[in-house]
């Protein structure tokens, strides 16, 4: 079952990634780059060198999911990041706006309030 949403942790990997990786590839740059476990639960999320093609690797129970998303015109928008960290906490509601092509930067979230 597909079950992406609201109440996973999402990690954008810093850096260019080969989108040649499969998921061996890019579990191994989960666990040697980032530190973290792919089998955790955490949606990782890796965004190409040209920035048209993004692979989202998630750990469900039973197996791997890999989602890939590949734009026929523009490029995905990469948020600001600390350059010192692997990866880069993303916000379910940011991943979207990614995904869509919201202009993230200049985006402004008013108050909500969280549990």
């Amino acid at each position: 079952m597909f079950a992406l949403g609201q109440d996973l942790q999402y990690y954008l990997t810093i850096g260019s990634v080969c989108m040649r990786n499969g998921i061996d590839g890019l579990s191994g740059i989960i666990r040697n780059k980032l530190g973290r476990d792919p089998l955790s639960g955490e949606v990782f999320i890796f965004i190409s060198k040209n920035k048209y093609n993004m692979k989202l690797l998630h750990w469900e129970r039973g197996g791997f999911v890999l989602y890939q998303k590949r734009l026929e015109l523009g490029t995905f928008e990469i948020p600001d990041y600390d350059t010192t960290k692997g990866s880069f906490k993303m916000e379910w509601h940011t991943l979207i706006m990614l995904i869509e092509g919201v202009k993230i930067k200049h985006t402004h979230l008013r108050k909500r309030y969280v549990k």
